[in-house]
């Protein structure tokens, strides 16, 4: 498992004397107010909150600032279908670790369908050698529910000794999918990788002693699963669900 020594990004820092005004995007997101940096967990760290906190562009910031496409892949994508990301990281300060990762990915839900379509338009041209959709299982990611090819993603294409920026991953995941991508998180955090994961699901934030950092209106703090408003409102759900119905119906 990856130690303190050994992870491939430590923290990132918003060089907040560098940002002019606060009153436009992406500076009046709730993330970036009262943000100064985030402490990386050497294996697992979950960057939560509610619709509209920023979280996605965080990550997404971040994901830039390490070089990745905006709109997903590994290091090697570079193709845009619609330019709409922020200007983040050019505010961001990264610390990495003194290893590199050998695989990168940065999945995001809402663009994986772009990459799945890059991916076919590049296995066309000619003298390219082996398919790239051979690294995801060799079928077509159109072919599959989005289920079935986020989950390709996850078991065919992340090898290990790699870096894993995701972006809600759950979207098209059953719960049973979620628990077995779990799974596939704990095997490669024993193969030497290192995520980093924003998520509405209480399943997948319950990955064992990963840092959860939770996003309000407050600013940024470092929460347990258990104190998640996601995690609370789920549990009251599911032990009074008629009392829940009631109110909610009401």
């Amino acid at each position: 498992m990856l130690n303190q020594d050994s992870q491939y990004v430590r923290a990132v820092h918003l060089n907040r004397d560098q940002i002019s005004s606060y009153n436009h995007y992406p500076f009046n997101l709730p993330v970036i107010q009262n943000f100064h940096e985030i402490l990386f967990h050497p294996s697992v760290t979950y960057i939560i909150g509610e619709n509209g906190m920023g979280k996605s562009t965080l990550l997404e910031g971040i994901a830039i600032a390490l070089e990745f496409n905006p709109e997903g892949g590994t290091l090697n994508f570079n193709f845009s279908s619609y330019d709409s990301h922020s200007t983040l990281d050019e505010y961001l300060r990264l610390v990495k670790g003194v290893n590199r990762a050998k695989d990168h990915f940065f999945f995001r839900a809402e663009t994986f369908y772009n990459v799945a379509t890059n991916i076919e338009d590049l296995d066309k041209e000619p003298g390219l050698g082996r398919r790239i959709i051979d690294s995801y299982g060799g079928k077509s990611l159109h072919e599959q529910s989005h289920g079935e090819s986020f989950f390709a993603a996850f078991i065919e294409r992340f090898q290990g000794n790699g870096l894993y920026i995701l972006d809600e991953p759950e979207a098209a995941l059953s719960p049973l999918r979620q628990m077995s991508m779990l799974a596939r998180i704990n095997e490669l955090v024993h193969r030497g990788s290192q995520f980093i994961i924003s998520t509405h699901s209480p399943i997948i934030m319950a990955y064992p002693n990963a840092k959860i950092m939770q996003i309000s209106e407050e600013g940024i703090s470092e929460s347990t699963l258990e104190d998640t408003q996601h995690y609370s409102i789920m549990k009251q759900f599911f032990e009074n669900k008629d009392r829940m119905l009631h109110h909610l119906f009401q």
